[in-house]
């Protein structure tokens, strides 16, 4: 089981990497000057499809409600944590670290 979840954590970590980097190289922008950026989105979006009784969940609520004239029990946003929102969260950091990096002039703009 362990095995299972550190490879979903690298997985994701890979995952988002690729993307970052395709969209560097698209806008022609170095992979660590949006790294941070990137990161913030990523976690934003596994924080957002891990929870449970959120936004989406309540329109559901609603339109289910509305159709059959059945009134559901409202489910509040709760958090889950999970190995893809850790690997977000990784993701994240060494992008701020790197970002501070930047603005510090340790790692040159050019």
């Amino acid at each position: 089981m362990i095995k299972k979840n550190i490879f979903i954590l690298f997985i994701t970590l890979a995952a988002e990497a690729l993307i970052t980097l395709l969209v560097s190289r698209v806008f022609a922008i170095r992979f660590i000057e949006i790294m941070f950026f990137s990161g913030v989105v990523f976690t934003a979006l596994t924080v957002w499809f891990s929870g449970s009784g959120g936004m989406v969940t309540r329109f559901m609520d609603s339109n289910a409600s509305a159709m059959t004239g059945f009134l559901s029990k409202r489910e509040e946003f709760s958090f889950r944590p999970n190995y893809a929102v850790l690997g977000s969260v990784i993701f994240l950091l060494i992008g701020l670290v790197f970002f501070i990096l930047l603005l510090t002039s340790v790692i040159p703009p050019i």
